[in-house]
């Protein structure tokens, strides 16, 4: 495997090198054909001048980086239309589209100045959506991006507890230490998690108890993209993305800058903490960060959870080379945590279905140690990247990066290891930009993965290891006529299963996505998009093999080693519109999924009962068709510069089509209203959630109650030029609503939190 990927790496550099040496496709302009772009860079709530935000034209990949002053210029621009983006850690990103006219006068002198508000921004930046640096109003897919203040405020030891906010996005949860995003319905193989545009090598896909392996108290940003990206990123990605980036790998910067954050909460005892410094010395940059976390059994209006605890160490270092051609960087990266699987222990004993009828409330369960089950994961990663940049060629940019993941977890029982998971994956991703020509630009590269992955136990699954391995090939192209624009890209892929047990067959799997788009400016500020998408999925590997009592899913799992592969065709259908005041996302979508893989119950005694096995409902993977339709709207409202109102909603039903049954746990019509009361560096910040009730549900479910919670959100900004003092308040479930999550495994046995606070604190040194 190692030669296979030392000769491709050999490879690669040697395209690299003769592309780089291609001569330039178009010739330079005349001096007197260009304009100057100017401006200053402030924060928003007091007029102090930002030094050190670096701005970049991202159509030309030019960046400069403010002085004392704030102040940025840069001279010698073609005329045209541009994205201008800023960035400075601890701050969130923020885009604007600029005009630039030609002349050798001061005519030809454009203005842009950026007022930069730490928290509540409307132009935000995303990388996961296209692959390059854009703003969210300009990406033809729907992009949440959430900055690192929120994620502070809204800290929690899993992502799908932050993210469950956010429209179009609903949490999956076997307790708070295993919460994974859903996205319009889609979970477990069909979303895909990263780590800085690299796939993190966990199993949380794979079970409803196992997490990601991802800090929150450590990220610049979360990015979820909401519909199937299955071209840039990989047949996993059908449903969506969520990227979880830690830092600008690719610049650096003069002197030291550092962080540091702390959170606390009543409810759970949850406290934690977390600092990074990174220090640059001309062309060199080296950075260093750790965190830690801590919760108890959480409280809800009817008890406490017990064993819903959890714990969280992470740290990472590294250090790079960014010349202005070009760069590299290496880091190394370490994740442990331990969380409990709250009443697990129930579904262990074959009298787990009585005993769930039994019970009326939490406090009816003993808390006896040797009976709670807890899953100690741990992650290792070490990740190289290089790459070329603003090179006079054809290919203008290329990010070549290399990644190896040791992951394991252990299912402990009491003191005892029942069931050891280990997934070995080494990643490789290359991606080449090329030097807009007339209208085209676009990106193509490559990717792929080796995967060693084997389950040792009481509860093993699959019997001995398995091999799997992915490579693919992709392109995105876009032409721009101004107010109108066109993408369209393709992506093939192959998997590969290769079973240890001769029992177990090998299975090959390969397939073509293809997706088009079309965004026209309709007015100022105004646009329509339309998205189609035709995907391609390969069974997943617990799909094709599992066998045996699956506690995470609590089913008795029965695997098909005859699936074929998914095919889903996709549209999509968004309005935005940004001004000064208003900003609105709204988007309708319908998928429909050929051989969707599903788990149906099994009835082979024909009692008109779901079979029972180890005291679990037998279920076996199927395909069937299925249909996914629903909408997502988000809307702020600013009717003064001191007071802003916010809208999200979002709803998706599903269904098998053949049957006309509802697909199991999909989330279901919910609401939320805020508002954002500004003065100076205050900021409060009532909201209201709301969701119906969920009655379209699958045979092996039953109904969840609609809820009404409210909470209040406040924070206080200090800022200056060079450093920044946030304090943030959350105070949730103020009313104490007992409630219950649709989408949790155990959603009978565990309601939701009940009323807490949490606080927060973060200084940023510039």
């Amino acid at each position: 495997m190692f030669m296979r990927i030392k000769k491709l790496a050999a490879g690669l550099f040697a395209v690299v090198y003769l592309l780089c040496l291609a001569p330039a496709s178009f010739a330079r302009q005349q001096q007197s054909d260009r304009g100057t772009l100017r401006g200053v860079v402030s924060y928003e709530i007091n007029g102090e001048p930002l030094p050190g935000v670096s701005v970049q034209i991202v159509q030309l990949r030019r960046t400069v980086e403010t002085g004392d002053d704030g102040a940025y210029m840069f001279t010698n621009v073609p005329p045209g239309t541009y994205t201008v983006t800023t960035h400075r850690e601890g701050i969130p990103d923020v885009a604007r589209s600029v005009t630039i006219t030609a002349g050798d006068d001061s005519s030809a002198t454009t203005t842009l100045d950026f007022a930069l508000r730490l928290t509540g921004l409307r132009e935000q930046v995303t990388v996961t959506a296209s692959g390059i640096e854009e703003s969210t109003f300009e990406s033809f897919r729907s992009v949440t991006s959430v900055n690192a203040l929120t994620l502070t405020e809204e800290s929690h030891p899993s992502i799908g507890e932050v993210l469950e906010k956010e429209p179009g996005v609903a949490k999956r949860s076997f307790g708070p230490g295993s919460s994974r995003p859903v996205i319009r319905g889609f979970d477990g193989d069909r979303v895909l998690v990263l780590k800085d545009g690299v796939r993190t090598g966990s199993l949380g896909s794979q079970s409803g108890d196992h997490g990601e392996p991802i800090d929150v108290l450590s990220l610049e940003r979360l990015e979820v993209v909401k519909g199937p990206a299955t071209l840039l990123y990989g047949s996993n990605a059908i449903g969506g993305v969520v990227n979880a980036i830690s830092r600008d790998e690719q610049a650096s910067h003069a002197g030291l800058r550092s962080y540091f954050s702390a959170v606390g909460s009543t409810n759970s005892r949850q406290a934690g903490v977390s600092a990074g410094i990174e220090y640059g010395y001309k062309n060199f940059l080296f950075w260093g960060n750790g965190s830690g976390q801590r919760t108890g059994d959480y409280q809800t209006p009817a008890g406490s959870i017990p064993n819903s605890k959890t714990r969280v160490a992470n740290g990472e270092g590294g250090f790079g080379y960014f010349g202005d051609k070009g760069f590299v960087s290496a880091s190394y990266n370490y994740d442990n945590r331990r969380y409990g699987i709250p009443f697990a222990s129930l579904f262990e004993a074959e009298e787990a279905a009585a005993a769930t009828a039994e019970l009326s409330a939490p406090q009816q369960i003993v808390d006896e140690e040797e009976a709670q089950i807890d899953l100690d994961m741990r992650r290792k990663n070490v990740r190289v990247s290089g790459g070329f940049r603003n090179v006079d060629s054809f290919i203008s940019d290329l990010r070549l990066t290399l990644d190896f993941t040791d992951y394991q977890h252990r299912e402990l029982e009491g003191a005892n290891v029942g069931t050891v998971f280990d997934n070995n994956v080494i990643s490789y991703r290359t991606q080449f930009d090329q030097r807009k020509y007339g209208r085209l630009t676009g990106r193509f590269g490559f990717e792929g993965f080796a995967r060693d992955y084997e389950t040792v136990g009481a509860e093993a699954l699959i019997k001995g290891p398995v091999d799997q391995k992915m490579l693919a090939v992709f392109g995105l192209e876009e032409f721009d006529f101004d107010r109108l624009k066109f993408q369209f890209g393709g992506r093939v892929e192959t998997n590969r299963f290769r079973p240890g047990d001769p029992g177990l067959p090998g299975r090959n799997f390969t397939g073509a996505s293809g997706a088009a788009g079309v965004r026209f400016g309709i007015y100022e500020g105004g646009v329509l998009l339309a998205n189609y998408t035709h995907s391609y999925r390969s069974p997943a590997l617990e799909e094709l093999y599992n066998f045996g009592p699956h506690i995470g899913n609590l089913t008795f799992e029965i695997g098909n080693s005859n699936l074929t592969r998914e095919r889903s065709d996709g549209l999509d259908f968004s309005y935005r519109h940004l001004t000064r005041r208003v900003r609105v996302e709204a988007s309708v979508f319908r998928y429909r999924i050929k051989d969707f893989v599903f788990l149906a119950p099994v009835d082979d005694d024909a009692d008109g009962r779901v079979d029972i096995e180890d005291g679990l409902p037998v279920a076996r993977y199927l395909q069937g068709e299925s249909r996914f339709v629903g909408a997502d709207v988000t809307a702020n409202f600013d009717p003064s510069e001191h007071f802003s109102i916010n809208l999200g909603v979002d709803m998706v039903d599903a269904e098998l089509k053949d049957e006309g049954t509802p697909l199991p746990r999909i989330p279901p019509l919910r609401g939320r209203i805020s508002f954002d009361a500004r003065y100076k560096g205050v900021s409060v910040r009532p909201e209201v959630i709301l969701a119906k009730d969920q009655d379209q549900i699958f045979p092996t479910e039953t109904r969840t109650a609609g809820y009404t919670v409210f909470n209040i959100l406040g924070s206080y900004t200090l800022a200056r030029p060079r450093y920044a003092h946030v304090f943030t308040v959350n105070a949730f479930n103020l009313g104490d609503r007992l409630y219950r999550n649709h989408l949790s495994f155990i959603k009978e046995l565990a309601p939701e939190i009940g009323r807490g606070v949490r606080f927060g604190y973060t200084v940023r040194l510039f």
